[in-house]
């Protein structure tokens, strides 16, 4: 990526705090607590509006409540997956698992939240959820919805990664609880930013791990922590995205906006560039501009569960290698190494990611024909290993390696899923099970810190990181991509 084009402003610790000074002048008093007109008590149903509900925020709507009208599945027109499959010597196919009983299972309905309001910049791409919630009232630009819309309780955001921060800053600084997809933010600043805001303003967060709550995950994390495996001084991680366009790419040549799109309010914070659906819709993932690559799409998923098993807090050091890429598109594929210091009695550990399909060398304790799953754990006493962790009851559900069986006793509680937790703890008063301020926040600056890594990778250095002073210490330029400076007229 050009230093000059993309991040011509280098956001040091001072212009954080100072912006965080700034952003302390101004007092947030939550709808909750003016009571009066309008005033949901925390026993009633808590009105939600969605933010971004054509692809990935339709699901996330349907976790807060059930549509009123079936929603109809709709084609984008658009091709938006680019995986391709591995020739060569293949596996024996595997049998199929049986139907259980032959009957389709019923359609659970349930409404933990009241849908309010939905908003997307796209009215025609998001027509077939908003014709689920006939109710919900319609909206084009989140300024508006905010502006208009005081019943509002608590937003959810799935906007694309460069729009999550301004759209939660401005939900929280009108006094609105905020749920936002993963990655929490596209800069390491804004979730530093967001964390802060978390704290001042005491609204309910959630980042939308979907697996956090999962049964699985927390079960990895008490075998972990019981000790089944030892002292854990190595944990390997990988993905098979991209799925969509990454590497070395021309940005496609601009066509007309359609009059169903509100490009503007898509672009955001983003440079000024000609628009194309082939970058609007889903592939936005793969380009500088406004996605944080595989890592950003999976990494939360998968570094959900080493995170809160090991207490890991911030990395002191990073090094990245990947395959061209150039500042459009972020690589096709890359491996990065995080050290981690040791937490009290438990040892350092260095943590690998690899993506594009890329995986860590096979363990000679791993069985033949048995799968290396996307994390895998090396301690002094044996082997575990996971998938990421979804919104499935499973999750991570852990496995040993050699395999054999293990059990230890439920030290830590099952909540509800996300969806329900969060609602919950707007009408508890307490926080999110992955708020913006405990966790989410400190996740997503680890995952960060990947695109950091890659764009300084040419130096042929191994980054050192000073957490508590945000801020490469042998590498000033690498700081220069802790944010970046955005479009005229949009600010946090």
């Amino acid at each position: 990526m050009n230093k000059n084009q993309k991040n011509s402003l280098n956001f040091s610790r001072r212009d954080f705090l100072g912006t965080m000074a700034a952003t302390a002048a101004f007092t947030i008093v939550p709808r909750s607590v003016l009571g009066g007109p309008g005033y949901t008590p925390p026993s009633d149903m808590v009105n939600v509006a969605g933010i971004g509900v054509g692809a990935r925020g339709a699901s996330d709507i349907r976790g807060f409540a059930s549509p009123d009208v079936p929603i109809q599945p709709r084609t984008l027109g658009v091709q938006t997956r680019f995986s391709y499959p591995y020739a060569g010597i293949q596996p024996a196919p595997r049998a199929a698992a049986a139907a259980a009983g032959g009957a389709a299972r019923p359609v659970e309905t349930y409404k933990h939240a009241n849908i309010y309001a939905l908003c997307d910049v796209d009215l025609d791409f998001s027509a077939h959820v908003m014709a689920g919630y006939p109710k919900a009232k319609r909206y084009q630009d989140y300024r508006e919805m905010l502006d208009k819309e005081k019943e509002i309780d608590a937003v959810m955001i799935a906007t694309p990664d460069h729009t999550h921060a301004i759209i939660a800053s401005a939900a929280m600084k009108a006094g609105k609880h905020v749920y936002v997809e993963k990655p929490m933010t596209k800069t390491i600043y804004e979730a530093r930013f967001l964390g802060d805001l978390a704290k001042k303003t005491g609204l309910v967060t959630q980042v939308g791990n979907q697996g956090h709550n999962a049964w699985g995950t927390i079960q990895a994390v008490e075998w972990i922590r019981a000790g089944v495996i030892g002292n854990i001084t190595e944990v390997h991680m990988w993905s098979n995205r991209p799925i969509w366009k990454q590497g070395w790419h021309e940005r496609p040549e601009g066509v007309p906006i359609p009059r169903n799109l509100n490009y503007d309010v898509w672009l955001g914070p983003a440079p000024e560039k000609p628009y194309h659906p082939d970058v609007v819709h889903f592939n936005w993932r793969g380009l500088w501009d406004y996605g944080t690559g595989a890592m950003g799409d999976m990494g939360a998923h998968t570094f959900d569960c080493p995170v809160w098993a090991l207490d890991l807090g911030l990395p002191t050091k990073i090094q990245a290698t990947s395959t061209p890429f150039n500042d459009v598109y972020l690589p096709q594929g890359e491996v990065v190494t995080y050290e981690f210091p040791a937490r009290g009695n438990k040892p350092p550990i260095t943590l690998t990611w690899s993506d594009g399909g890329l995986k860590p060398p096979r363990p000679a304790q791993l069985e033949p024909d048995r799968q290396l799953l996307e994390c895998l754990y090396i301690g002094d006493k044996g082997m575990l290993m996971h998938r990421p962790s979804d919104g499935s009851r499973d999750g991570s559900a852990p496995f040993l390696v050699p395999d054999r069986e293990y059990s230890t006793p439920e030290t830590l509680p099952r909540p509800k899923d996300i969806y329900q937790d969060f609602i919950d703890a707007i009408k508890e008063g307490r926080k999110s099970s992955n708020s913006f301020e405990e966790y989410g926040s400190r996740v997503c600056e680890i995952m960060l810190l990947t695109n950091v890594a890659v764009a300084a990778q040419r130096l042929n250095i191994t980054l050192e990181y000073d957490a508590a002073n945000m801020r490469i210490t042998n590498c000033p330029e690498a700081n220069d991509y802790f944010h970046y400076e955005y479009r005229r007229g949009w600010s946090l």
